[in-house]
């Protein structure tokens, strides 16, 4: 793919993206499917690489992501509360996970196939009149101006983009990974509110290696606290951690609108992410493949994205009654321990997708 990164001479596009995450790969995928010019602006050099444990429910993505890029399936979910222990079981997967560089490579090469130009390693330093984007090549460290009809902001929770739509992020959760080597089988959720407040860790397999992390609210729990505590559990749980780097990114769920103008925002930068999960790969792709389908159309109906939004609202606010204090944290999530474990829900029920 190096042949498309590089040696662009400026020109006008019909819609460029900033970001080359899952919701910026969807969107160049459809916009130059429809037979837009589009250009995708990646600052960082490798495609993929972001904070994440990679869980991605079957739900929601069992029709976006192809099956040769699960790492593993899991028809059970083992959850554990402060009191109680519990496997929830499903005929059907729950969900798999997935590596997100591969996922990455995966759907760029279907965009550049589409016929979009993918170019890594480029810094947006501003937008102009809401038509013109100034980027530096972070390699050769040159200047280079774009013009555009349509702009889409792709670029993660502290998106550029965003911050020139004069949009505050103030909804913010915080993720911290650590990807060791190991094989174990089952994947693992703690709720435990005297460590992670409204928030949870997690143990999740892959292919050779275990992905363990935690998520919290970042107005619940500080960064450096939630490490410090993520470190007690962790050895609480037998994993030797030295010597492994750790991950960490914040996670923006403060949604704001999609649509200004000429300019749309989608995926993180929009603020679709879940707050009460951290579940922000299924919005990504489907805000971005809205986005695309709405630049197209300007009367293109929007259903799935609405039905993202309704359910983002509805997280929202459960985090925000949770997070009220630790009594009432351990008091809900015992209650969804029983209401889990005797089928009164499932765990469909806390699924961005769920309709």
């Amino acid at each position: 793919m190096t042949g498309f990164f590089c040696n662009f001479i400026s020109m006008r596009y019909d819609v460029i993206i900033v970001g080359a995450g899952p919701g910026g790969l969807a969107c160049a995928e459809r916009t130059a499917t429809l037979g837009l010019s589009t250009l995708v602006l990646e600052r960082q050099s490798i495609i993929g690489k972001k904070a994440c444990g990679g869980g991605i429910t079957w739900n929601g993505l069992i029709k976006k992501v192809p099956d040769a890029l699960h790492e593993k399936v899991f028809t059970k979910q083992f959850i554990h509360t402060r009191y109680q222990n519990t496997c929830v079981s499903s005929p059907t997967p729950i969900i798999a996970t997935i590596n997100r560089e591969k996922l990455g490579r995966h759907m760029a090469q279907k965009a550049l196939q589409a016929g979009a130009e993918i170019r890594l390693g480029c810094n947006v330093t501003s937008i102009e009149n809401g038509t013109r984007l100034n980027y530096t090549d972070t390699v050769t460290k040159k200047h280079q101006q774009e013009i555009f009809t349509h702009l889409v902001g792709a670029d993660g929770s502290s998106s550029m983009v965003r911050r020139y739509l004069d949009l505050p992020v103030l909804s913010v959760g915080i993720g911290i990974n650590y990807q060791i080597p190991g094989n174990i089988h089952d994947m693992h959720w703690y709720l435990n509110s005297s460590l992670f407040k409204s928030g949870y860790s997690w143990i999740f397999p892959y292919n050779g290696s275990i992905s363990i992390g935690a998520y919290v609210d970042n107005k619940k729990l500080k960064a450096g606290i939630l490490h410090k505590n993520f470190l007690r559990w962790a050895k609480q749980q037998g994993f030797s951690l030295k010597g492994v780097q750790p991950s960490a990114g914040y996670i923006n769920y403060d949604f704001k609108g999609y649509h200004f103008g000429n300019i749309f925002l989608i995926g993180d930068a929009a603020g679709l992410a879940s707050g009460l999960t951290g579940e922000g790969i299924y919005s990504a792709i489907v805000s971005g493949e809205t986005v695309a389908k709405r630049i197209h159309d300007p009367l293109y109906r929007c259903d799935e994205l609405k039905n993202i939004i309704k359910n983002h609202r509805r997280h929202k606010r459960m985090v925000a009654f949770a997070g009220k204090s630790n009594i009432l944290s351990t008091f809900l999530f015992e209650l969804l321990f029983v209401a889990l474990k005797t089928r009164l829900i499932n765990f469909k029920a806390v699924e961005m997708s769920r309709e």
